[in-house]
């Protein structure tokens, strides 16, 4: 199982050595969450904070776009180290060439949808894509509580994903905790992405991977 901690949820005056501490923690990917302002109501950081992740660790550093023409960004996020870039499907009109154009750059394709998007959107898109990624709250903010109604959005996606034979990942964001992790688990994800769970843990980084890890077993 792939935990990805969100660095939404750092502490930014040590954002290099939180990094490190959650690789030293057994952390397997690191997440980066790139909000526009406009797509969704927050705005957070872009290439720069990607190339200074990539200087503090090692391990893959996954890229979340919440961005309207993502495709106009691609290229900039390729050469900050991003390894695993994924865009929503709501903010791209030609879907298709979005994610061929993501793993032309090198990077590992991946389409998001948002709690209101229906699975069978992706009905043409298997082929394009390594990784799925269901958000568990509405985008935009870290800290939200998880929906409980996207567990039957997990196991419709997994579903989905073994009619059509593909491998994706089920990826998912949102309100991940020790409460939630297991039941997303059992649904068919097996990439969970978790910040305040890691970040705001009250016994620290390495405190907040392991109960998510003991909370999977």
């Amino acid at each position: 199982m792939i935990i990805a901690p969100s660095i939404l949820s750092a502490d930014f005056t040590k954002l290099g050595v939180q990094v490190k501490e959650a690789e030293k923690a057994g952390a397997d990917w690191i997440h980066v969450d790139v909000m526009d302002g406009r797509f969704v109501p927050n705005i957070t950081f872009g290439p720069m904070i990607v190339k200074a992740v990539r200087r503090a660790t090692t391990l893959p550093i996954d890229v979340h776009l919440m961005i309207v023409e993502p495709e106009k960004h691609l290229q900039a996020f390729a050469d900050a180290g991003t390894n695993h870039l994924t865009v929503h499907y709501e903010t791209c009109p030609h879907i298709h060439r979005t994610l061929e154009n993501i793993r032309e750059l090198g990077m590992s394709p991946g389409i998001v949808i948002n709690p209101g998007t229906p699975i069978n959107t992706l009905e043409e898109l298997p082929q394009y894509f390594e990784k799925v990624l269901i958000m568990t709250v509405n985008p935009g903010f870290g800290g939200q509580s998880f929906i409980p109604s996207m567990y039957e959005k997990i196991r419709k996606t997994r579903d989905f994903l073994k009619k059509n034979g593909s491998k994706a990942m089920i990826q998912v964001d949102g309100g991940i905790s020790p409460e939630t992790i297991k039941a997303c688990y059992q649904a068919g994800a097996d990439n969970f992405i978790a910040g305040s769970a890691i970040f705001g843990h009250q016994n620290g980084i390495a405190a907040g991977i392991k109960a998510l890890r003991e909370a999977l077993k």
